[in-house]
């Protein structure tokens, strides 16, 4: 039987370290890929992970459950991509995942090629977003969660995120509309 979070979080409080494995377990996957996709690599997103799961060790004992400990993490990789970022310097883009299988059943040269195109259309359109839209497109878009879930993360209203996610798709579509017209 799986424990909740709520349970593993109450076992590692009462010295279980073990439970903190499981949740990094649950968790490392979905840590990583938010990172690799705010971050756009593999080294810097791994980086980012290990220190968010470093982070929560030390602090999951505060952890008070006003919120999901999915969101709680979340809010963690996030700052953990903001201080990067900020510290860096730098504009990094969102690679989107490599899809496992290129070649899809029947699928013709011609079909890949423009696959790939497009992919990397769509990578360099995200590429020029803002750091705040940024994350809130790949969240939103990539990561498939809703406003609720993102305003809790980020702490900001829906409103707010409703806004640049907006702002983010139409420079999005302005990006590829100039690039698909030569410009």
């Amino acid at each position: 039987m799986n424990k909740s979070d709520i349970e593993l979080v109450n076992e590692f409080k009462n010295g279980n370290t073990s439970a903190f494995d499981e949740i990094v377990k649950r968790y490392q996957r979905k840590v990583y890929t938010l990172a690799r996709r705010i971050l756009g690599n593999h080294e810097d997103a791994d980086d980012i992970a290990q220190e968010v799961f470093i982070k929560l060790f030390y602090s999951l004992s505060d952890f008070k459950g006003e919120s999901s400990l999915f969101t709680w993490i979340y809010r963690i990789t996030v700052n953990e991509c903001r201080s990067f970022l900020r510290k860096k310097k730098i504009k990094e883009f969102i690679q989107i995942d490599e899809v496992t299988n290129l070649l899809k059943f029947g699928q013709t040269p011609d079909q890949e090629l423009f696959e790939r195109e497009e992919r990397n259309l769509i990578e360099r359109a995200v590429e020029k977003l803002p750091t705040k839209q940024r994350m809130i497109f790949v969240m939103r878009f990539f990561e498939d969660l809703d406003y609720q879930e993102i305003a809790k993360i980020l702490n900001k209203p829906i409103g707010t995120l409703k806004a640049n996610y907006f702002h983010a798709v139409k420079k999005i579509q302005k990006f590829i509309k100039d690039e698909m017209q030569g410009g």
